[in-house]
């Protein structure tokens, strides 16, 4: 009797190159985390100033919070999420990118990641830097109160952020157009 079981090999290069996106940014989430938990002071030896005391502090420095989550959320999971959409086109429907739908997939890549970590990262920086001057100046801190906060420190950090978040949208947009012209191709 024959063996009629047959291997499937299911070849992507664009789920491999956003999975090593995906892993690229866990690297960064995982020292992300290191220097918010700050586990051993890193920042002083006065745990005032640690992220995470910044972030418990409320106001200001939930932009340092809310650019964290985003990031682990749409940097790290949708990365390696999306590298499946891939895996499906090239590896299960053997159709791979090539041409103009090669082109759209780089600029999936480069775009999104590019947007979302450059976004995310410029909120987590705002974030800590807002916590901070918010502190009292009998701990160290410039004592501004919330609206001096927005107007020095984040107001300038609005345009910058949406600016990235564009980016990383329009790197979805080619990625989703490249996903249509792909998969209709025969």
């Amino acid at each position: 009797m024959e063996n009629t079981t047959r291997s499937l090999a299911f070849k992507s290069k664009w789920a491999g190159r956003f999975i090593l996106a995906a892993i690229i940014e866990g690297l960064f989430a995982v020292i992300a985390t290191v220097l918010l938990i700050n586990p051993i002071n890193i920042f002083t030896s006065n745990t005032y100033y640690a992220p995470s005391r910044v972030i418990a502090s409320n106001g200001a420095g939930t932009w340092l919070f809310t650019g964290y989550i985003s990031f682990l959320v749409v940097g790290v999971v949708a990365m390696a999420v999306t590298a499946i959409f891939y895996l499906y086109i090239e590896g299960i429907q053997g159709k791979p990118y090539k041409g103009i739908t090669n082109l759209l997939a780089w600029g999936h890549i480069i775009f999104m990641n590019v947007g979302v970590a450059g976004s995310m990262f410029l909120m987590m920086w705002g974030g800590y830097l807002a916590g901070w001057a918010s502190a009292p100046v009998s701990s160290g801190g410039e004592g501004l109160n919330a609206g001096q906060v927005h107007v020095q420190i984040l107001g300038g950090l609005v345009d910058p952020i949406g600016g990235l978040v564009l980016v990383a949208c329009l790197g979805a947009l080619l990625g989703g157009l490249g996903y249509l012209m792909r998969s209709r191709a025969n």
